[in-house]
């Protein structure tokens, strides 16, 4: 069997949720061993989220969770509790990464800032994932992904130009502005410290991230312009590049280039509307694509994408995506054997496709709470007595569930 890239990488990964979770799947997916190091309390709040997969422990039966955190291992340690701290700072000997997603300062509080983790391994790469970052006039202010993008920008450019800010169908912040910016800055930190033997920080501010997707945007506002949501050229200022309703529901065009227009015009017989590729939304020549694109259902107009090169595609809903043959194909949904349940539990697959050692989805299930904790802890030198004393005092804790 291929060896994966990552292995021999060891992630300890003190985050919860959503933005953290998903950095060290996608680390966890390539090889590295992803040690999910959670509280002696209830763990990561994903746990608890719904759907619920019949028959699995209620420490991991979460299907949100299954998926975010397959091919991790899971311990329980209380880190304000004095042995807690020693017994991560221990596993931080032989780590690479401490990746967290607290708010800034909390670790140092805890005496698990950057300096105390370089005096145990000076090569770890410390990754905190932040809304606003570690440093700033916000770093203590709560928040979430929309708020994040309402201070980076982006939130005010979605929606149509003369209706409110819309609500984004995903968590651009969150995934792409926090957990890929965290991997991309992980790698890199790590391939410096594999060429210098020096770790460093990794400062992910959420709304940074969410900031730097705006790149054509704010090449052109810092050159004076003004980009608003509905006048730029890819949120609706032109009719070629506009969602349009169809029979039974909505289609895509995105006929930018003017090849891609013209082979729309002429697939549907209306070359008179060549020269009004630019026009605006709510002219005469809107309207006459709009009636159009009517005129036929999604499967029509998929087929009519297949026929021209014209940039249409019809808009599945989410379930019909997860079906189509292109998501198929691609190995976008795979299926997950947990422990305990009746059926493999179905879950995304690894987005990023590599021709010689692919990512592997089924190394390992999703663990339970603390599942862990004792092999771990052992991996670090600790032996049964010290590991029962842990427990017994609080500091650490076992299965749960």
């Amino acid at each position: 069997m291929t060896s994966l890239p990552l292995e021999g990488v060891r992630v300890l990964d003190l985050s919860r949720l959503l933005p953290g979770p998903f950095a060290s799947l996608l680390l966890a997916d390539f090889g590295a061993d992803v040690v999910k190091v959670e509280d002696t309390g209830a763990g990561d709040y994903a746990r608890a989220a719904p759907p619920y997969v019949d028959g699995v422990a209620e420490s991991a039966k979460s299907a949100p969770f299954i998926a975010l955190n397959r091919n991790k291992r899971s311990i329980r340690l209380d880190l304000k509790a004095p042995a807690g701290r020693e017994a991560l700072l221990a596993l931080v000997d032989d780590a690479h990464v401490v990746l967290e997603s607290f708010r800034p300062g909390v670790m140092e509080r805890l005496g698990l800032g950057l300096d105390a983790l370089r005096a145990r391994n000076p090569a770890i790469v410390h990754c905190a994932i932040s809304g606003f970052g570690q440093t700033g006039p916000l770093t203590q202010r709560p928040g979430h992904d929309m708020n994040y993008l309402a201070l980076g920008g982006v939130f005010a450019l979605n929606g149509n130009r003369d209706g409110a800010p819309v609500l984004g169908g995903v968590q651009v912040a969150d995934l792409g502005g926090g957990a890929q910016m965290a991997v991309i800055g992980i790698l890199t930190a790590l391939r410096h410290a594999e060429r210098t033997g020096e770790g460093q920080s990794v400062d992910v501010s959420m709304t940074d991230g969410a900031l730097s997707w705006t790149a054509m945007e704010s090449a052109a506002a810092l050159q004076g312009e003004k980009p608003r949501r509905g006048h730029t050229l890819l949120t609706g200022r032109h009719l070629c590049y506009l969602p349009y309703e169809c029979q039974d529901g909505w289609i895509t065009i995105g006929a930018l280039e003017p090849k891609f227009w013209l082979a729309f015009c002429t697939g549907v017989d209306r070359t008179d509307l060549v020269p009004h590729q630019f026009d605006p939304p709510g002219s005469d020549a809107h309207a006459q694509v709009a009636e159009i694109a009517r005129s036929r259902t999604r499967a029509e107009w998929a087929a009519f994408g297949e026929q021209h090169d014209a940039c249409l595609e019809p808009v599945w809903e989410l379930e019909e995506a997860l079906e189509s043959g292109l998501v198929r194909e691609r190995e976008m949904v795979v299926e997950l054997d947990q422990p305990g349940a009746t059926t493999p539990v179905r879950a995304l697959g690894v987005p990023i496709k590599l021709s010689g050692t692919p990512g592997d989805v089924h190394r390992r299930p999703a663990p339970g709470l603390g599942e862990h904790t004792e092999e771990v802890l052992r991996e670090a030198g600790f032996d049964d007595a010290r590991i029962a004393e842990l427990v017994a005092s609080g500091a650490a804790g076992t299965l749960k569930g």
